[in-house]
């Protein structure tokens, strides 16, 4: 197999083929075909390490795209996988495909370069280049994206019915192309990680069939290896109520210069929101790895709160490991160097409040998530029965478009097939989304037969990507077998 796709691969020059506009269109014919001479060759230094790639930039994923700025992706290939070399534990037809999306706050996502990240070092490509992987770096439309007549291109499901393509894709070329496509981990934060999610949890799911038909996208599979998602802002049709469980008892919030105090409306919003959550929580029939049942009673306490704190103290106790001093916090339990208890109420006290409720579906429409459900002629709109109940032209975005950005409506469905690992990380200071929505994604693919990787990293707040070391130490891991 190694003879053939190098075969196919043959173009080995060391003069740099420049990037010409033939790329950039190659996938918009009758067949979505990889082009393995359009490259040039570029470096990007990690850790001191020269590491020598193929960049072929701009490769459009689609046979009819509807925003050719967006639905392309750049594949980055480290040039030793040429020269018949491995890397690590992986050769040219070993090597996992490193898959991260750019995507933030459901905006519009160009493909990633290699480069460096916001705390200087080198980014999560440049990377997962120097570790033998091959990345493809999708773009995918968004939120706000038009067309020339002014109609709304990229509203949902527009963002995973993109990935969903690019991974087909590369499905479609995997015999003329480094890599393996049956070893694709997408990365993602926020949104992003959301899409990461979704991409995990929906393959070959068919409600994404017309979608991918009208864009041009190759007829192969879409489920993934794994995922990796960090802070992800998903199952947002039930993430206003667990919101208001984690914080409806602050009335102080504090959010992107933003700060102030519930009003009295705002308060009577947060009581019935959260009195929604237990319902909901337990229509899940969840349970713990031991078989336990994960549930809450009408006033949000029980088993599944237990569950959530216990993340909490495992982060407490890491962070203790590591050497940090905990002892300026006085609703830890501490005996021994060993965290034995949190009181919870105060946790989330001490990470505080920052959107007012509801915190995803705004009855005033201007969240970024009733724009992502908007559609090609309206922009924004409603998505919850409880704010649809409670505005004034009790308007609500097509459920089946809603069903389609939420994992939690695929994992275990029958004909889906779901990432097997996955890697989830939420910062114990984020509050953003509460922490009880990627608890419950943890406890539903662990019960699905996942094996999921779930920390709440201590004093980390709303971001991804702050631990590449680790996070490719689990990505060599599992695409090794270990």
């Amino acid at each position: 197999m190694l003879f053939f796709k190098l075969l196919s691969l043959a173009f080995c020059f060391v003069v740099a083929i420049c990037l010409t506009a033939s790329n950039a269109v190659a996938a918009d014919g009758d067949k979505l075909t990889f082009d393995a001479e359009k490259f040039t060759t570029k470096s990007v230094t990690v850790d001191g390490q020269v590491v020598a790639y193929r960049a072929y930039d701009g490769i459009v994923y689609a046979a009819k795209p509807v925003d050719v700025q967006y639905q392309r992706m750049n594949l980055y290939v480290p040039t030793a996988y040429y020269e018949g070399k491995a890397l690590g534990r992986f050769n040219v037809d070993t090597a996992p495909i490193f898959m991260p999306n750019m995507v933030g706050g459901y905006m519009p996502g160009m493909p990633g370069t290699p480069g460096v990240d916001r705390r200087g070092g080198p980014n999560a490509i440049a990377v997962a280049l120097s570790k033998g992987f091959v990345v493809a770096a999708p773009g995918v439309r968004g939120r706000t994206l038009r067309d020339e007549s002014g109609r709304f291109t990229g509203k949902a499901p527009a963002c995973i019915v993109d990935l969903k393509a690019a991974v087909r894709y590369l499905r479609h070329n995997d015999k003329s192309m480094p890599g393996d496509a049956e070893k694709i981990i997408s990365n993602g934060t926020s949104a992003g990680g959301a899409l990461s999610a979704l991409i995990g949890a929906t393959g070959n799911a068919p409600d994404y069939l017309p979608y991918l038909k009208d864009i041009g996208a190759a007829e192969e599979r879409d489920d993934i290896f794994a995922s990796s998602c960090y802070c992800p802002i998903t199952n947002l049709d039930h993430a206003d109520a667990a919101y208001e469980w984690t914080f409806g008892g602050l009335s102080e919030y504090k959010f992107r210069g933003r700060s102030g105090k519930l009003s009295e409306d705002q308060v009577n919003i947060s009581d019935a929101l959260k009195r929604q959550f237990p319902a909901y929580l337990d229509s899940l029939a969840l349970k713990t790895d031991e078989g336990a049942p994960l549930s809450l009673d009408e006033n949000g306490e029980g088993s599944f709160k237990d569950y959530v704190k216990s993340f909490a103290i495992a982060s407490a106790q890491k962070a203790l490991d590591d050497g940090k001093d905990l002892s300026s916090y006085p609703w830890l339990t501490i005996e021994e160097k060993t965290v034995k208890d949190l009181d919870f109420g105060q946790f989330i006290k001490f990470m505080g409040r920052g959107k007012t409720p509801p915190a995803f579906d705004a009855l005033d429409l201007r969240s970024p998530e009733n724009n992502l459900f908007g559609t090609a002629l309206v922009d924004n709109q409603r998505f919850t029965e409880y704010s649809r109940e409670h505005s004034t032209d009790h308007s609500i975005a097509d459920q089946a478009v809603v069903r389609t950005m939420n994992p939690m409506n695929f994992i275990g469905a029958k004909g889906v097939a779901t990432a097997k690992y996955w890697r989830i990380r939420h910062g114990a200071a984020d509050n953003d989304t509460s922490l009880a929505i990627p608890a419950i994604l943890s406890a539903k693919l662990r019960n699905a037969g996942c094996v999921v990787d779930f920390k709440a990293p201590w004093g980390v707040p709303y971001s991804g990507d702050y631990d590449l070391t680790e996070l490719f130490g689990w990505f060599e891991k599992i695409a090794a077998g270990d």
